[in-house]
């Protein structure tokens, strides 16, 4: 592993917006990160060392992480033997879609979810299961429609053309693939939803609804009223400033994201065909600072973890990371 996926000098927003960790548990809830009007970035990066029993996939739930997302950082590491007093690298640290933040706010390509409760200083973020290819959630806004607490599943015709022997209708309980809470969306066949396969969480395994963890579905249908906005978006790559500092963040794309899933390899792909212009354009008047060395190498192991690009500047300022519980 390069030593750059854990190369995070994420510095403090100014005003002082102090770092929240996660405290560890099996299984967690999802991270409250303090937030600030201009602030663009959220988390930290730290470590857990395996202990006897873990798997990777205990270790994702257990940090509210989706799978592909800790194997994106930790190849090379057997997910379901990785071994005790192994170091795992632990990816919280988010660059927040450059949209406005309200409502809910779901990330495709980071395959996280985010909530800006109103009138709080604060955002909640989540992973999520995604759409397989050809499945894909629709981008773009909406709303949350309706809650549903124990919802009854009707498949779609898309499904029951897969598996014609369906039912047509599946009640609440633990075969029901909504799991227990549901938000329906404007956008018909679509929803954001628990699961009964949890595992899910963090790969590409839906028809293009969003799947949550059971505990963060649950928290999420209590907190959000009907008539919450919701923005879809998908971009594998984003750029911002932090205290002075341009980090970048690259996702897998789909087909990279199904490989780690599958095999916990990923095959290089081309860089993005809009990758200099965009470094170039969020450098503006400081495009000499930009490392373009580190700029390829990001675009060629998209481990999903904002990493800085210009060059070394002054004593960083609240300068966060470091080793962190896990599962217990």
């Amino acid at each position: 592993m390069s030593r750059h996926y854990i190369e995070i000098t994420a510095r403090l927003m100014a005003r002082g917006a102090a770092l929240f960790l996660l405290s560890f548990a099996a299984p967690a809830i999802a991270a409250d990160f303090p937030l600030s009007a201009h602030e663009s970035a959220v988390g930290a990066v730290t470590t857990y060392e395996t202990r006897a029993g873990d798997t990777l996939m205990d270790i994702a739930r257990s940090n509210d992480l989706g799978f592909t997302q800790l194997m994106a950082v930790n190849r090379g590491v057997n997910p379901w033997f990785p071994g005790v007093g192994t170091h795992i690298v632990i990816p919280n640290f988010y660059l927040l879609p450059n949209v406005p933040h309200r409502g809910i706010v779901i990330d495709l390509a980071a395959e996280r979810l985010y909530y800006f409760p109103p009138d709080q200083s604060m955002v909640e973020s989540y992973p999520i299961g995604i759409g397989v290819l050809g499945a894909a959630t629709p981008v773009g806004a909406t709303r949350v429609v309706a809650k549903e607490a124990n919802p009854v599943w009707y498949p779609p015709p898309s499904i029951h053309a897969e598996r014609p022997g369906l039912p047509a209708a599946i009640p609440a309980g633990p075969d029901n693939p909504l799991g227990a809470y549901a938000l329906h969306l404007g956008w018909r066949n679509f929803l954001i939803h628990g699961t009964n396969k949890p595992d899910g969480v963090g790969r590409n395994v839906s028809h293009g609804c969003i799947h949550l963890y059971p505990e963060d579905i649950e928290r999420l249908f209590r907190e959000v009223p009907v008539g919450t906005p919701v923005r879809v978006v998908d971009d594998d790559m984003r750029a911002a400033w932090i205290a002075g500092e341009l980090y970048l963040e690259i996702h897998p794309t789909k087909e990279q994201a199904d490989e780690l899933d599958i095999k916990g390899t990923l095959t290089p792909v081309e860089s993005p065909p809009s990758l200099e212009q965009r470094v170039t354009d969020a450098a503006g008047d400081q495009i000499e600072r930009i490392d373009w060395s580190k700029v390829r190498r990001i675009a060629e192991e998209r481990t999903g973890i904002p990493t800085k690009v210009t060059a070394p500047g002054p004593i960083p300022i609240g300068e966060f990371g470091g080793d962190s519980a896990g599962p217990s």
